[in-house]
């Protein structure tokens, strides 16, 4: 989902990134306060003081979607769920699972917490607000309050829409699967109200567009395209766990992997095996046993010219829990550690020895044949 990001931060255990396509929606957002917002609340102002105010409005949004995402991983850890971290980006922020909630109790607590927190936030802003008139407090301040006051309770109304992916469809999802007990069709049908949202939110653009609002018809459309996109592939999500879940690893496994042994030349080792079988990581194998395992980003530190000289095991890396897997490990847990660590292609392994190769395109041509067998 994301693209280059960095880490702000760690609160809680949880780390605290931001994506490149923030820093668009920063600017964007205080340059909307800047000249349209405050101005119309505080007449009489000079333009820096605006933009320093559309500045501290941007950084207020910023914490309150922390905030926001900090109470969902917050609950998603008392029900044991396993967060990678917090992630802003150009449509708000996002709390990245390992793995999706086992229970509708558990999804339906994670979820509302989300806009419970910002009404919470809204409520405090709008406190401070009474507070600071009867105090007497600038009207910059004021005005300043009042904005996060009302952009806490608008980020709560719009994440309560029952469209999934939004906090909305996430307990929509849960009422669904507590009432049914079938996860797979509350997804289906909480899926097709998030794309039927986002198609709404992509016309509403194109009639902003064409009614002259080009600014807010291109952020429409644009949010509309996520919501649509977001739903379809939490549905793909659920629909291929549906699929490989309780299957073993070696089910799926090539039984007969392509080895190297520890003593080729590295010379030897990017002619006959990476250019012949277009492999990223290969298994270090001797007398049966997994010793290493050597990649070509391993391959690219090491000089060209000594490619003649060195030997494949003396620069491979150990094996880890990285790139191995048992045979008896459940198939979508296997395709998570694929998406954390970004693989294609885990080895099997039992007792040191190497049994097989799990690859990702196996996996999602089983997923493909069920799709088509079984709709």
């Amino acid at each position: 989902m994301f693209g280059k990001r960095v880490r702000l931060f760690s609160l809680l255990g949880f780390d605290v990134y931001i994506d490149a396509s923030w820093a668009f929606i920063a600017i964007l957002i205080t340059w909307s306060l800047a000249v349209g917002l405050f101005p119309q609340e505080v007449a009489g102002l000079s333009p820096g003081t605006y933009w320093a105010m559309g500045a501290l409005g941007a950084v207020g949004l910023f914490f309150s979607i922390i905030f926001h995402e900090f109470s969902h991983s917050l609950v998603a850890r008392r029900f044991g769920l396993e967060m990678k971290g917090i992630t802003l980006f150009l449509f708000g922020g996002i709390a990245e699972m390992h793995d999706e909630p086992e229970t509708a109790k558990s999804e339906f607590w994670m979820a509302i917490a989300g806009p419970l927190s910002s009404l919470l936030l809204a409520a405090a802003f709008y406190g401070l607000t009474v507070v600071g008139e009867n105090a007497g407090w600038p009207d910059t301040v004021l005005a300043l309050v009042g904005y996060l006051s009302f952009i806490n309770l608008v980020v709560a109304i719009f994440n309560m829409v029952p469209a999934f992916p939004l906090d909305g469809g996430r307990v929509l999802r849960s009422i669904l699967w507590g009432w049914k007990k079938n996860l797979r069709w509350a997804t289906r049908v909480a899926s097709r109200m998030g794309s039927g949202f986002g198609y709404l939110l992509m016309g509403l653009g194109l009639l902003s567009v064409m009614a002259g609002n080009v600014i807010g018809g291109i952020w429409w459309f644009l949010i509309g395209m996520f919501i649509n996109g977001a739903s379809r592939s939490s549905r793909d999500q659920q629909m291929l766990k549906s699929a490989l879940s309780g299957e073993p690893v070696r089910r799926f496994m090539q039984t007969e992997p392509v080895t190297v042994p520890p003593g080729v030349r590295l010379r030897e080792l990017v002619d006959d095996y990476i250019y012949r079988y277009h492999y990223k990581t290969f298994p270090v194998v001797e007398n049966g046993r997994l010793v290493s395992c050597i990649s070509t980003r391993r391959i690219k530190e090491i000089p060209q010219a000594e490619w003649d000289m060195r030997s494949v095991g003396e620069v491979a890396d150990r094996c880890d829990a990285n790139n191995t897997v048992r045979p008896d490990a459940d198939a979508m847990d296997a395709l998570s550690l694929m998406n954390r660590t970004g693989s294609g292609r885990l080895l099997v392994v039992e007792d040191d020895r190497l049994v097989g190769i799990l690859a990702l395109k196996d996996l999602l041509d089983f997923l493909s044949l069920k799709i088509d067998l079984e709709g």
